[in-house]
């Protein structure tokens, strides 16, 4: 094989259309935009959403609800899953840094704790809120917790 004999894939190059280059090109006279109209003109573009003057479908389709501006979003993160976090990796306490590390939540996250499942651990949990029953539960446990 030498640098001279390469040539692309067969069927991988496609040939440029060119337009408005003489009548035996094929596309010549009025370059294969048809007769007058909007669309034969220079600078001419189809606004988004347009049909053709049939009335476009965000037009047709019904608004509903609506969002709530002062809406604050929590990573939810659950007892049981907590639970097997402590076990796992010997934990003394858990806190957004050890949180983040494990990947149950990012960097700008709001934390939540949730009361799903048992817990028995005795740590210390420090998170932006808590569910009452997630509350009682660490604290039943002997363990505390601490809001941000």
């Amino acid at each position: 094989m030498k640098l001279s004999s390469l040539r692309p894939a067969k069927g991988s190059v496609k040939v440029k259309k060119r337009v408005g280059r003489g009548q035996g090109s094929g596309r010549g006279g009025t370059s294969t935009r048809g007769h007058k109209g909007a669309g034969s003109r220079s600078g001419y573009s189809v606004k988004i959403g347009f049909e053709g003057g049939q009335m476009p479908l965000q037009r047709r389709v019904p608004k509903f609800g609506f969002k709530n501006i002062n809406r604050v979003e929590y990573a939810a993160v659950n007892l049981d899953v907590l639970q097997a976090l402590i076990e796992k990796h010997n934990l003394t306490e858990v806190n957004l840094e050890v949180l983040r590390t494990y990947g149950l939540a990012s960097k700008n996250d709001l934390v939540k704790i949730l009361g799903r499942g048992e817990f028995s651990a005795k740590v210390q949990v420090t998170a932006h809120s808590f569910s009452e029953s997630a509350q009682k539960a660490i604290e039943a446990a002997g363990g505390s917790i601490v809001k941000l």
